[in-house]
Order: C-alpha cells, then sequence, then structure tokens
C-alpha cells in the first residue's frame, strides 16, 4: 500500500496549522517531521514543542524523523509532544537497539534511517525489531535537494532483506528529491512510504499534488 507523507519543512512555517490541514485534507496518509539538531546535520529545523502545538489540531499520523546526535535523550519528549512513529538514524551516537527498546516502550511505532553512504546490510540484525526503514535519497539536512538515482538498489535491497525473513508488510520509506517521476522509481524499486516536501508543497492544488504522487508510484510499485 503506497502511503504519502508531506514534509512540513518545505511548508509555509507562518500558516503551519492551515498548511498540515490542507494536506490531511488533500488525502496524505501522515506528516512528516523533520527534526534537525544543528550537529547531526548542518542544520537546525524543529522541535517536540512544534509537534505538542500541532497534536491538537490533526488526528493523522505523526511521522517524525529524528536527524539528531542522541535521540535517547530527546526522546521522551517527542513521545510526550504526541508523536506516532518515531525514526532515529543508525549513524547516531546512541545504541540502535536501545534506542528501538525505548521507543517501542514508549508504545510508538519504530522507524530506522539510513544515510547515503550507510549499506543497507548494516540492518540486516535490526528489520525484525522496527516499523519502518527510510533510506535517505539525499544528504539529510537540507530540502530541495536532488534525487539520488544511486539510492534505488538500496531500497531493494531492503525490501528483499525484509521478504527473506517474511517480513513482507515492512514499510519502506523514502525521503529527498520525490516527486512524481521520481516516485515511479522508488515505488518500482520496493518504497512504499514516499516523504515529499518542496514537490507538494509547491502546488497550488494539494488534493492534486498527493493523487498524483500516489498514482505515479502505485502504477510501478514492486513489493
Amino acid at each position: 500500500m503506497i502511503k504519502i507523507s508531506p514534509s512540513i519543512l518545505a511548508c509555509d512555517f507562518a500558516n503551519l496549522e492551515r498548511e498540515s490541514k490542507a494536506m490531511e485534507a488533500a488525502g496524505a496518509d501522515m506528516l512528516h517531521v523533520d527534526v534537525m539538531d544543528g550537529h547531526f546535520v548542518p542544520n537546525i529545523s524543529i522541535g517536540a514543542p512544534v509537534v505538542a502545538a500541532l497534536r491538537p489540531k490533526l488526528p493523522m499520523m505523526f511521522d517524525v524523523h529524528l536527524m539528531i546526535t542522541n535521540p535517547l535523550q530527546y526522546l521522551p519528549d517527542f513521545v510526550k509532544a504526541g508523536s506516532d512513529r518515531i525514526t532515529f538514524h543508525f549513524e547516531s551516537d546512541d545504541d540502535p537497539k536501545q534506542v528501538i527498546d525505548a521507543i517501542r516502550g514508549a508504545g510508538k511505532e519504530v522507524g530506522i534511517s539510513i544515510k547515503p553512504k550507510t549499506p543497507a546490510s548494516v540492518l540486516e540484525q535490526l528489520l525484525p525489531l522496527v516499523d519502518m526503514v527510510l533510506v535517505m535519497t539525499v544528504e539529510p539536512g537540507f530540502g530541495g535537494q536532488k534525487f539520488m538515482a544511486d539510492m534505488l538498489p538500496k531500497i531493494r535491497q531492503v525490501r528483499d532483506m525484509a521478504n527473506a525473513i517474511g517480513k513482507t508488510e515492512l514499510d519502506i520509506q523514502v525521503d529527498g528529491g520525490i516527486a512524481d517521476d521520481t516516485a515511479a522509481l522508488v515505488a518500482k524499486a520496493g518504497a512504499n512510504v514516499l516523504v515529499a516536501g518542496s514537490s507538494l508543497f509547491k502546488q497550488a492544488d494539494y488534493k492534486a499534488g498527493v493523487a498524483n504522487l500516489r498514482r505515479a508510484a502505485e502504477t510501478a510499485y514492486d513489493k
């Protein structure tokens, strides 16, 4: 099943509530919240207070992506703020299994992400423990970057690894340069959760944008 997760990193922050509600009304499946600490990645975005402020306004899933050095330190804040699925980076300083246990212990869904230079093989022992793998298709830290086509084999490798252990329902998310044309490429490689920022929020008609992105991916999806 294809799921669309608009990234609020690309929205009009002066109208964050309105923009987020508009994407929900447009048929998006979840809202992608990029959290950057200025250390793990060379940029600073938003924190748990923004998630907490939005939570009462929106019933949709909050797909929170922690691009931070020490996820364990800040995890309680994002749990309390109302995150539904929390994704952390394998490359962070904290032990991946400890982070997974902490997220699961808090009753939240677990995602793990890998940067472009990190091989998919590092996830082999962790796949049974998570709900989603996020394969970055740009270097994390900034929106609006060009899609890295050389990540397609990595997406397929993660899907094949999951299928090999019988975890056929694992969500594989992609983030970076996702638009109608690249949506078809990543879906064919096995991704089913598409994060899109600039390509959605720059459109005048959000409903058409979400529908077109979903259609492009569904047509090509190869699980």
